[in-house]
């Protein structure tokens, strides 16, 4: 009886898919998303959020995260001690962050163009914060392939201020196989398109759905059996509860994002134009650092590793343990988490694991040791946030993050 409960319940509220978990133990802005900021600017599309400095002083470069636009950003900042905000904050860094607006039907049109765009006001905006126009970025899964269309207009435009910029499990050569490969189908890809066109935006549901399927031995039946069969409640997951919190994307954004699976455009040089600037990725000089997962199914690690071969930078590589979200999620301190690290990474990615020095603990730590000697020096931590062109605007985590 508690079974057929919990059946009927996801039929009514859930499209028909067993829960992966309990959204009622979480709360955005309490239990998730929590770090103390404020939103600093905010558009259309997007909020800008800067989060409160914890030490006494701080980076003189500040580092703004680009997360995907699939997705809410706070998987970036999960509970406390489970928040990659929250530890790049403790660890002296100026952090600011992108929050994405989940997009209506009437926002279908925007595409990359108007994405990359925001990053770049995003940009400007920080630089004015800090008056330190010089800075850091990282990109997130998709939110990497936004950065790298972003520093080719840059460096086409001989713009300097991107003095590091940091690709955790994006992939930007997609011959590699992948799980999201699957999907590329000549067929599938036109359903999809079409899908895109007709109703302006492809739902959170919809795209919660294609990357359940792709493992649904985990992500459905185990979650039937246990609700349904045995009648038990889904587990309380702050990364599940993250993943149940969809949003939706433009049509035009997955359109574009369909072209670039399918032809490889990112890795064929003027294969694609972004910002009227065809892409170019090895004249992206600045030093990388670069993850990947080792059991990956979305972003398999070979074809993250590409992305040092790619791009003209002087590039390290980092292989962390886990797959795609809980590689990201891993903060110091667990005894499972591990990650390799090696010399100046190579054409052959299978040489570099071979002579890579595997450590205890997690690729945060690593990235913020390859990020000190980028970050200019130290200054005293602000002792407010924005400034009188970028007024504090609400607190953190903002009001997209809800809608």
């Amino acid at each position: 009886m508690q079974g057929t409960g919990h059946w009927w319940h996801d039929v009514r509220t859930n499209g028909g898919m067993p829960a992966q978990t309990d959204r009622t133990a979480f709360q955005v802005g309490v239990d998730l998303a929590a770090t103390p900021g404020a939103v600093v600017q905010r558009d259309e599309l997007a909020e800008l959020i800067q989060f409160t400095p914890s030490t006494p002083t701080v980076s003189a470069r500040p580092v703004l995260i680009v997360p995907p636009p699939i997705g809410r950003y706070y998987f970036l900042d999960l509970r406390p001690t489970r928040s990659f905000v929250e530890y790049a904050v403790s660890r002296g860094l100026q952090v600011f962050i992108l929050s994405w607006r989940n997009p209506t039907a009437d926002m279908g049109w925007l595409g990359l163009d108007s994405y990359a765009q925001r990053v770049l006001t995003a940009m400007d905006a920080v630089g004015e914060i800090c008056d330190r126009h010089e800075l850091g970025m990282i990109g997130f899964c998709a939110g990497g392939i936004l950065l790298s269309g972003v520093l080719n207009h840059l460096a086409a435009r001989g713009d300097e201020r991107v003095k590091a910029a940091s690709f955790a499990v994006t992939l930007l050569d997609f011959d590699s196989r992948a799980a999201i490969g699957a999907f590329s189908a000549p067929r599938l890809l036109e359903l999809a398109q079409k899908q895109s066109r007709r109703k302006g935006i492809i739902t959170g549901r919809t795209l919660g759905n294609v990357f359940t399927w792709m493992r649904p031995d985990d992500l459905v039946f185990n979650y039937w059996v246990n609700n349904y069969l045995m009648g038990e409640k889904p587990p309380a997951f702050d990364i599940l509860a993250w993943n149940a919190d969809g949003t939706n994307l433009p049509g035009a954004l997955h359109c574009e994002f369909l072209d670039i699976f399918e032809g490889n455009l990112l890795s064929k040089p003027g294969g694609l134009s972004v910002l009227g600037t065809p892409m170019q990725l090895d004249g992206i000089k600045v030093p990388l650092f670069v993850t990947g997962a080792v059991v990956d199914h979305l972003t398999p690690w070979l074809g993250c590793y590409r992305t040092t071969q790619l791009l003209g930078g002087e590039s390290t590589f980092v292989l962390s343990y886990s797959g795609h979200i809980a590689s990201l999620v891993n903060p110091p301190g667990n005894p499972k988490a591990h990650y390799w690290t090696g010399g100046a990474p190579g054409p052959d990615p299978q040489k570099w694991l071979a002579e890579a020095t595997k450590h205890q603990g997690s690729w945060w730590e690593a990235w913020i040791e390859w990020f000190e000697p980028h970050g200019g020096g130290k200054k005293k931590a602000p002792p407010s946030l924005g400034n009188k062109a970028h007024p504090v605007v609400d607190p953190a985590p903002g009001r997209y993050v809800h809608s």
